[in-house]
């Protein structure tokens, strides 16, 4: 899977979003907001193939992270994935 190359990240001031700069006049239904976390992985992402183990590995890399940790990284990062399909922020092949 892959993001879509045509969105972009901005910070609002504390706040990450996701806006589609080719909507013309501004659709704040169509306005995501991302947390800390997962605006890195945004950041992350951009332009690469990836699948979910690839996701699981970048935050065991930068964070710390114990084992008995990794079942709700693993839920989270499915978690992700499905927003981001819902909410059609990946590409479709």
């Amino acid at each position: 899977m892959k993001l879509r190359k045509d969105l972009i990240l901005r910070q609002v001031g504390d706040d990450f979003v996701i806006v589609e700069p080719d909507q013309g006049v501004m659709d704040f239904s169509k306005v995501f907001t991302l947390n800390n976390s997962a605006a890195w992985l945004w950041d992350k992402l951009q332009g690469i193939e990836f699948e979910y183990q690839d996701i699981f590995k970048l935050l065991l890399e930068e964070y710390e992270v114990k084992s008995n940790q990794y079942d709700s990284i693993e839920e989270d990062v499915k978690q992700l994935i499905a927003d981001f399909e819902h909410y059609n922020l990946i590409e479709k092949n």
